[in-house]
Formats: C-alpha cells, sequence, structure tokens
C-alpha cells in the first residue's frame, strides 16, 4: 500500500491522508455478509524500522505515537463500528466473552474472544503464532483466537469451541497468516506436549536433525477443530516466515512488529421514526 500518508503541519509531522489503498487480506469463507474479518499486514503504516510500516502492538518497543497513528489507521481504513479490543496475550487457554467486560477499555489477559454482540470488534495480534477466526452459520456469534504452539497444548481451540455456545456442525474456522511447517523447527518437549487424543502426530511433524521436528501449526489447528466438532475449516495458506515484504515474523528477526486480525459484526442500521416530524 502507498501513498495514504502525507506529510503536513509543524515540523514535517506525518498525518493520515486515508485513502482507498491497502493491503488487507480477507478471509476466503462462506460467512454471513453480516461477518466481517480480517487480517492486516506489515505494509501501510508508518512505524520505523525494524517495525516497519503497521506495526499495531504496543508491548514490542515501537515509538507508541506511530502505534496510535497506525490503530487510527486501521480503524478508519476498515470502518470499524468502533475502536478494536485488544488483549494481553499470555499464550494461554482463555478467552473473554465481550459481554462481559461492560464499560472496560484497557486490555485483560486472555488469548481469544467471543461476542454476539453487533459492533464489538475483536482484535488479536500475532507474528508467527496462528489466528484463528470463528463464526457460526447465522452470523450471530463470532471469536477470534491467538493460538500458538503453548496455547494448541493448553486447549485454546477446545476452550474457543465450547465458548461460541453454538452446536459443533454450525462453526465455520478460517486460519490466518501463521509460521508455515517448513520454517517451525522445534524439540521432543514441543513434540510431546503438542500430543493428545486424535492428533495425528506422524502427519503434523517431520524429522529434522536428531531430536528436532519440523511442526505444522495449521495442520494441528485443524486436527484439533475437527476433533472438537468444527468441519468447515478455511485458510491456512500464508506463512509469516517466508513473506518478509508482507509479514511479521517473530522467528525470523527477533525484534519485530505484529499483524492484527479482526472479527465484528455489523450494526443493524437504525429504523427512522415513522412519527418523527
Amino acid at each position: 500500500m502507498r501513498g495514504w500518508w502525507s506529510v503536513s503541519g509543524r515540523g514535517n509531522t506525518p498525518r493520515p491522508a486515508f485513502t482507498a489503498e491497502h493491503d488487507w487480506i480477507k478471509p476466503n469463507w462462506p460467512a454471513p455478509a453480516t461477518v466481517h474479518a480480517c487480517t492486516t499486514t506489515r505494509r501501510g503504516g508508518i512505524s520505523a524500522p525494524p517495525y516497519d510500516s503497521l506495526n499495531l502492538s504496543c508491548h514490542v518497543g515501537d515509538a507508541p505515537s506511530a502505534v496510535a497513528l497506525n490503530r487510527l489507521y486501521l480503524r478508519r481504513g476498515l470502518g470499524l463500528p468502533e475502536a478494536p479490543r485488544w488483549l494481553q496475550q499470555t499464550h494461554g487457554p482463555r478467552l473473554v466473552d465481550t459481554n462481559s467486560l461492560g464499560g472496560e477499555t484497557d486490555p485483560v489477559q486472555a488469548d481469544g474472544w467471543v461476542t454476539g454482540r453487533p459492533g464489538h470488534v475483536c482484535a488479536i495480534l500475532s507474528a508467527d503464532c496462528l489466528p484463528i477466526l470463528l463464526c457460526n452459520r447465522r452470523g450471530s456469534r463470532v471469536g477470534a483466537v491467538h493460538a500458538g504452539w503453548r496455547g494448541l497444548a493448553a486447549g485454546i481451540i477446545e476452550a474457543a469451541v465450547t465458548a461460541m455456545d453454538t452446536a459443533e456442525q454450525d462453526l465455520m474456522a478460517w486460519l490466518g497468516p501463521g509460521i508455515g511447517a517448513r520454517h517451525f523447527e522445534v524439540g521432543e518437549e514441543v513434540r510431546a506436549a503438542l500430543g493428545a487424543p486424535g492428533i495425528q502426530r506422524a502427519n503434523a511433524f517431520a524429522p529434522s536433525k536428531p531430536g528436532r521436528w519440523f511442526a505444522d501449526l495449521f495442520m494441528l489447528a485443524r486436527q484439533r477443530l475437527e476433533n472438537a466438532g468444527v468441519r468447515r475449516i478455511y485458510g491456512g495458506t500464508y506463512c509469516t516466515y517466508s513473506d518478509p515484504s508482507r509479514f511479521y515474523s517473530y522467528r525470523r528477526d527477533r525484534t519485530t512488529g505484529r499483524m492484527a486480525t479482526l472479527i465484528w459484526i455489523d450494526v443493524p442500521p437504525v429504523e427512522p421514526d415513522p412519527l418523527a416530524p
């Protein structure tokens, strides 16, 4: 994405000049028209290297002013109904229902959201860990999950399916950008931690050097979703590690930014009052 930032004002301070250009990834899944979702890439913001340029995380060492402007662009560029709700992610199995927060705006410690409230924008951050979106057939319930290997081992997917409070056969899932199997080398302790009933480890792990394995996060997530009863699973085609021009990757770069994956339900239009003057 080019050209949406202009230089204006005192001291040549960057000001957002919002245009229609962007680099959002829209999930290719049959969600109802009332459900909207996307994943950002690293393109199109103002953060300086090594966070260039659309870093959306406040905890990686980037300038707070740059992150604030990037988040402002995200909201305006997507036409979000409200500011995204952010998490303090812990690589665990906890999810939060947005209805339980009331008016709270500070990030809560969790690794996923669920909501049935139109207009609540659920957001998670990632840079190799797997973002997973969930939606029911009616479009009345959605969720966003941050699933690295620790979260998978702790049961974040199973917890998310339960929290959706929907019959499993009515759910669909989309797997966003994550580290690909050819680049995610792990030790025997990680391979053992990811073993669970119904997980076919022979298909999800390829041997590397002695005591080391290449782990397929996408396949592990698919297996756990299927074991939880979710059959309609989409995505899983973007590798963060192998595309440095488009994606942040913690394993590749260590000091780097984060992409956001978001999902929300349309706010119903307000019907005009026929008795209004």
